[in-house]
């Protein structure tokens, strides 16, 4: 059940479609079920989003930021493979790959929420998912 979050331009013509393509890169990557989507899409003023290149000689232009925040367990080739996937799908809806930013968050059960001020996964109202093992 990963938490994500989008911020690009406003710019962006197309907010559903990059939307849709990062929820369609992780339900393909990491098997979970089409309607565990859980996202904040923000489309804000250009000039609100820094994200400068880090030292690797390249320059964003419309960069779209992605923070992933879900449950570890996951291996790092299985979180490459997201990168990647991220990054292609995107590319399918007008998205530069250098201008695709993502940050990876991982935590524990006891660290979700889904309301009612109860933390689901412990008091056993929800299973907590198995870790996919890398494939």
């Amino acid at each position: 059940m990963p938490l994500v979050r989008i911020d690009h331009s406003d710019a962006r013509p197309n907010p559903a479609e990059i939307a849709n393509a990062v929820h369609e890169a992780i339900v393909a990557v990491y098997g979970i079920p089409q309607r565990d989507r859980f996202q904040v899409v923000t489309a804000r003023p250009a000039t609100t989003i820094v994200a400068e290149d880090a030292g690797l000689g390249f320059e964003r232009i419309d960069p779209v930021v992605i923070q992933i925040f879900t449950q570890r367990g996951r291996s790092d080739a299985m979180k490459q493979s997201l990168y990647a996937t991220i990054a292609e799908r995107l590319g399918e809806v007008g998205v530069a790959p250098e201008d695709v930013f993502i940050g990876y968050v991982e935590n524990g059960p006891q660290d979700w929420s889904f309301g009612f001020g109860r933390a689901q996964y412990l008091t056993g109202e929800l299973a907590v998912p198995a870790a996919v093992p890398a494939g």
